[in-house]
């Protein structure tokens, strides 16, 4: 009568520790995603921060100018393409889970088209500028190259390749320091310095990244080169793009016109200065 009851423990035990186990094993796996995901995102991000800094520097009228120029670029460009982008984690990672891995690459190539066309329709460039003015202007091509440099980091995350996107990310937020300091006082562009290097900034994290894409063994099978079949389908993908636009697009409006409305205060030049520090 015992026995069966020792053995029954015992098995119990083994059970636990097996699920417990388990559970350690799939929480590191997490982390190990989670980690270089946030620091790359986080890292990104932080390239548009360190442009605010540096024109902070110039003053208060260039703070709050750079400012609210920042964040209309954020609510019109940065937010529908990022959001748009978003949609290759849908697909890419439909794709990559089916072992379809060539349609990975035709699904990134699609989404840089699409974005690019947009851009173009939109008639950015005339309608940005007389709103924004000065800074804006030279903010235009990052909003060229933050679209394809999204469509490269879904494209790797989704294969779960996390660590190239935030050392890529790492550096380029190093050397955009460099690049800020460079434009805005070497060369004396001040305030438009410091939004143009933004977009060489972008410009050099997505090189990187597409030299990953194009050299590294991980994506041999998910990135054939281009094809003609990235510009079929676009209705699909528009299907899926444009409600993950407006979804990234509520999220960040919510935050950014807190910053353009601070021009309606009585001491505009100095709120929108501190709106800007966030």
């Amino acid at each position: 009568m015992e026995a069966p009851l020792v053995t029954l423990t015992g098995t119990g035990k083994k059970h636990g520790e097996g699920k417990e186990s388990l559970v350690l094993s799939e929480v590191k796996k997490q982390l190990y995603l989670a980690g270089p995901l946030v620091t790359g995102q986080l890292l990104q991000n932080i390239v548009q921060m360190i442009s605010i800094m540096f024109v902070g520097h110039l003053g208060k009228l260039p703070l709050a100018g750079a400012s609210v120029a920042s964040s209309f670029a954020t609510v019109t460009g940065f937010s529908l393409l990022g959001g748009m982008a978003y949609s290759l984690e849908t697909l890419c990672g439909q794709a990559f889970g089916a072992a379809r891995h060539h349609l990975l690459g035709v699904y990134k190539q699609r989404a840089m088209v699409v974005l690019s066309l947009i851009l173009a329709w939109c008639g950015l460039d005339p309608e940005i500028a007389a709103a924004a003015e000065s800074y804006i202007r030279w903010l235009i091509p990052a909003l060229f190259v933050y679209g394809p440099l999204q469509c490269h980091s879904r494209f790797l995350q989704t294969q779960n390749v996390v660590v190239p996107v935030m050392l890529s990310s790492g550096a380029t937020a190093a050397i955009h320091v460099a690049v800020c300091w460079l434009l805005v006082h070497r060369l004396s562009m001040v305030s438009n310095g410091a939004a143009l290097g933004t977009a060489v900034s972008y410009l050099v994290n997505l090189s990187i990244l597409a030299l990953y894409v194009r050299l590294s063994p991980s994506c041999k099978a998910t990135w054939l080169g281009f094809s003609r079949e990235a510009f079929r389908g676009i209705g699909d993908f528009l299907k899926l793009a444009v409600p993950s636009a407006l979804m990234i697009c509520m999220a960040w409006w919510s935050f950014e016109l807190v910053v353009l409305l601070s021009g309606l205060l009585p001491n505009p030049k100095l709120e929108t200065a501190v709106f800007s520090v966030r």
